[in-house]
């Protein structure tokens, strides 16, 4: 925390006045870790990829001024669908401040982490990691795994990339997702943002969807001559924590505290002001 110089002024006014007073000239701050996680991208069917996690970044020690209204936004996962080619959207941003999260690629797409790459005919290419640094804070995310002819490869998570299509038509299980990064700035250890598994031709049936405020990518339908929908990814989470409460904010974060810090989970738009 700073604060400018106390200064001291005599003002005449028939009688000496002794005045003093504070000459604002720089700006009260205080640190904050902060936590921001993109939506995770979904995935197609039919031995798709899996989809690629949400980036996520981490900042050990953000400096806000006290007084001013950070703006919070939480991005959505994208829905999984039918698709043979790829054909989906992205998860969409975070934003805390300056920081933003990418969201996760859908299968075989760029993304915060690549989704993995399509398993038919040919050895399909993965998506690319886009997350990078932003706004001081660490950004972390990778690619997805390599396809084989009968195997979708997993999306890459913010911890590792995804796990290559396995061999031969008669081996059952799609590419393992990449693998999330755990985070503790609530107190205790959670993992976020693991990459979704692919499909594969031996396998069937449409997979659950990734579990909301997790960033994790979501998993691809399976089968040979059925295409069943890929997985929705899930949603992101923006988490901010420091040694003193906010004064106000809006979108209803969960307010926890952990020894001396106060901690503010948010899982939906909003914006926190100290």
């Amino acid at each position: 925390m700073s604060i400018s110089r106390f200064s001291k002024q005599t003002i005449l006014n028939g009688f000496p006045k002794l005045t003093t007073f504070w000459d604002q000239t720089s700006t009260i701050t205080v640190s904050a870790e902060v936590l921001v996680v993109a939506g995770g991208g979904g995935a197609g069917g039919n031995r798709s990829g899996g989809g690629g996690a949400g980036g996520l970044v981490e900042h050990s020690s953000k400096t806000l001024n006290l007084g001013t209204a950070y703006t919070v936004t939480v991005g959505g996962g994208s829905s999984g669908n039918a698709s043979t080619s790829n054909v989906g959207s992205n998860g969409t941003n975070s934003v805390f401040s300056d920081i933003t999260a990418l969201g996760g690629g859908f299968s075989g797409t760029n993304g915060g982490s690549g989704g993995g790459g399509f398993g038919q005919g040919s050895n399909g290419a993965p998506g690319t990691a886009t997350q990078s640094t932003s706004g001081g804070g660490t950004g972390f995310g990778f690619a997805g795994g390599r396809a084989t002819a009968s195997s979708g490869s997993g999306g890459g998570g913010a911890g590792g990339v995804g796990g290559n299509g396995s061999g031969a038509d008669n081996t059952a299980g799609g590419g393992a997702g990449g693998a999330g990064r755990a985070n503790s700035i609530t107190g205790t250890s959670v993992t976020y943002s693991v990459g979704g598994v692919g499909g594969h031709s031996n396998d069937s049936g449409t997979p659950s969807n990734a579990s909301a405020n997790t960033g994790n990518g979501g998993s691809a339908g399976s089968g040979q001559t059925v295409a069943f929908n890929g997985a929705n990814g899930g949603s992101g989470i923006v988490i901010v924590r420091a040694l003193q409460a906010a004064t106000s904010t809006t979108g209803s974060p969960t307010v926890t505290t952990s020894g001396s810090y106060t901690i503010y989970k948010f899982t939906g738009d909003g914006s926190i002001t100290y």
